[in-house]
This record gives structure tokens, C-alpha cells and sequence, in this order.
């Protein structure tokens, strides 16, 4: 079992996720997850940098600690031969500290390239072409590939980690689970749902599997519930919301309804260390062992904090 550390790009500047990173090392995450967005969710959040120089930066000021992509499109915005060539780079700089993970993206991300954002079943053919793009690529040499949507010709990654990063697919259902399975090395989910594992599994798939946890660490329950609440509420409207809108604007309509209550039933909120390492254990027992914390409460200095001394201590007891 590892637990990760979400950094929350899309409400902090570049340099303050790299120092966040670097914290996160010092009091004992095992990994890092950051996601790959053009925008941020809401605009009040007020920051979405370029993942891969945020990366690159945190590979050089850290030692230890695992890096990854929650998650990446290398469907419409990206080329998958670019992100062939970001990764194989990420991994040389970090070590072999990273892992790529990747999906099939989101319309607030993905339509800033006036391109047509295709329903699911379109995107999953597609991401399925994309990683075998990029399984070729990292096979060295010229490569070409001729694909119903994405091809590449003459092209090469040169510089190549003797090792590859491994790639966690990110699933929802038992199409995408069935994508990790066969072209990936693990599963990446947005939550702890044991189906997902399960499909997963039945599909064959026997990596690393990775599942977001939200918390809200604050003084008390109703101070964390009211952060996230502000900047997290997007969070409550499923899968398919936050796959379809396009701007953070459209997200603030579809949560005016959540109310802070919903927050508290959404996340772990306020500073029991034993709820939070409660929350760790049950995404262990619905079959993950790569658990990401998104906190999404007031103080990020103090959530880490509290990890370390009170958190990590139970989980690893328990676990």
C-alpha cells in the first residue's frame, strides 16, 4: 500500500506545488499525483499550470517521492506522440519516479483546441489507439501507425529511460477497466468503487491500482465541509458532469444546489486522524493500494502536518 498526496493545480500557482511537493516528501507520502488541465474547475480556484514543467521542476528539488499524471488526455489537446516524448522525459528527470496516468479527458479541457470533443465510446477508441502510439514510440526507433483517428509518421523519441514509467488507465466502467487491463499497467479511478477493480480484474489486469480519497482537513468538521464547499463542490455532480462542461462557469451553475452539508457527506472533514486513516483502510479493503488524499481543506501547511504525525502513523498500523 502507498498513499499519494494530490497536488490541487487548479488552486495554486506553479511555485507554490512545487514547495508543496516538496513538503509532502518531507513528511512521508509515498507519491504524487497531479492533474493535466487547461482550467481549472471553477474560476475562484484561479490557477491551472502546465503539468509537465511543474513536474519536471518537483523531479529536481525531490529525492524520494513518486510522481504521476491524475490523469492526462493524449487524445485532443495532446498528440499521444507528445506525450510519449513528456513522460520518457519526466522519467529520465525524476529517476523512474513516474508514472503515467491517462483517460479520456474531459470537454472543460480538451474543446480549447476548437476540436470536436466525441462522446465516450468515440474517446475510448481513440485513447486506445493513443497507447499504442505511445507503446510504439517507446519501442525506439522511426515509428509510423496508421489509426482510424491518430497516426504518427517518421517519428522517434530519443531520449528513452532504460526502464519505461508504467501507464494507469483511468476507468469508470468495465469498457475503460477493460483498456487497462489490456493496454495498460494499472487502473486509475476517481474513487474507491470496488466494481471498478473487480472489472478491472476480470479483464486480466493485475497492476498497481489507484483511487482518489477526498478529506477536508480543518479545526473543526463545518470549517473543513465550508472550504471545499468553495472550492470543491464540483466534485459532487458524478462522472458525467464533469466529463461533458465546458467552462468553469458551467460548473458553477450545475453545484449551485450543493449545500456545505453535501460536502461533509462527500469528504472526511474536520481533524479525527483516525476517520481519515478510516478512509484510507476502506479504499484498501475495496481493493486499491496506491490511495491519493485530496485535501481540499484551508491549510495545506497543517493537513500535511497532521498526516505525518497523526495520520500516517494509524494507516500504516492498520494496513
Amino acid at each position: 500500500m502507498q498513499i499519494g498526496f494530490k497536488l490541487a493545480a487548479e488552486a495554486f500557482d506553479p511555485n507554490e506545488l512545487v514547495r508543496q511537493a516538496v513538503r509532502a516528501e518531507s513528511v512521508g507520502f509515498d507519491f504524487l499525483e497531479m492533474s493535466d488541465h487547461f482550467h481549472p474547475w471553477l474560476d475562484n480556484q484561479g490557477h491551472s499550470p502546465f503539468v509537465w514543467t511543474v513536474l519536471g521542476t518537483i523531479a529536481a528539488r525531490t529525492d524520494r517521492i513518486g510522481l504521476a499524471t491524475g490523469v492526462t488526455c493524449p487524445i485532443i489537446r495532446y498528440h499521444p506522440a507528445i506525450i510519449a516524448q513528456a513522460a520518457a522525459t519526466t522519467a529520465l528527470l525524476s529517476d523512474g519516479r513516474f508514472t503515467l496516468g491517462i483517460g479520456s479527458g474531459e470537454r472543460l479541457n480538451e474543446h480549447i483546441v476548437a476540436e470536436e470533443f466525441p462522446p465516450i465510446r468515440t474517446r475510448q477508441k481513440m485513447l486506445r489507439e493513443a497507447l499504442e502510439i505511445i507503446r510504439l514510440l517507446w519501442r525506439g526507433g522511426y515509428r509510423n501507425y496508421d489509426g482510424r483517428f491518430l497516426s504518427i509518421s517518421d517519428a522517434r523519441v530519443f531520449d528513452l529511460p532504460e526502464t519505461l514509467p508504467d501507464i494507469a488507465v483511468a476507468a469508470a466502467g468495465p469498457s475503460a477497466a477493460k483498456i487497462a487491463a489490456e493496454l495498460g499497467d494499472g487502473l486509475f479511478a476517481l474513487e474507491p468503487d470496488p466494481s471498478v477493480v473487480r472489472d478491472y480484474q476480470q479483464a486480466g489486469g493485475a497492476g498497481p491500482r489507484y483511487a482518489e480519497v477526498g478529506v477536508a482537513f480543518a479545526e473543526t468538521e463545518q470549517a473543513g465541509a465550508e472550504a471545499a464547499w468553495s472550492t470543491n463542490r464540483w466534485m459532487t455532480g458524478g462522472a458525467k458532469v464533469m466529463t461533458e462542461l465546458p467552462n468553469p462557469v458551467n460548473f458553477d451553475a450545475a453545484s449551485s444546489k450543493v449545500r456545505v452539508e453535501d460536502m461533509q457527506q462527500a469528504l472526511v472533514c474536520g481533524n479525527d486522524p483516525k476517520r481519515f486513516a478510516d478512509a484510507v483502510r476502506q479504499a484498501a479493503d475495496a481493493g486499491y493500494d496506491r490511495v491519493v488524499l485530496m485535501n481540499a481543506g484551508p491549510d495545506i501547511d497543517a493537513f500535511l502536518d497532521f498526516y505525518g504525525s497523526d495520520v500516517m502513523p494509524l494507516v500504516r498500523s492498520q494496513i
